[in-house]
């Protein structure tokens, strides 16, 4: 649609996949798969494919994440103080 628009998105893509690789703290990851997700849900859906979009948004961006922030939390040291 608009190739600029779609350019941005995807030089964001691309940031938030190197955020989320090169983070020391996995809950930073976690988020910022969550934003690389719901972009890729925007770009998809600035192409015209609202379904893919729509899909991305509610498995990649909210499933997933709440998923993997559960299982961050239940694996994470406790410290006895």
């Amino acid at each position: 649609m608009i190739w600029e628009f779609e350019l941005v998105l995807f030089v964001f893509l691309v940031f938030a996949a190197i955020v989320a690789l090169e983070a020391r703290n996995l809950l930073v990851s976690v988020v910022m798969l969550s934003v690389f997700s719901f972009s890729a849900a925007l770009l998809f859906a600035s192409m015209g494919a609202v379904d893919v979009g729509f899909t991305e948004a509610v498995v990649g961006a909210g499933v997933t994440g709440i998923l993997f922030v559960i299982a961050i939390h239940k694996t994470s040291a406790k410290t006895n103080d």
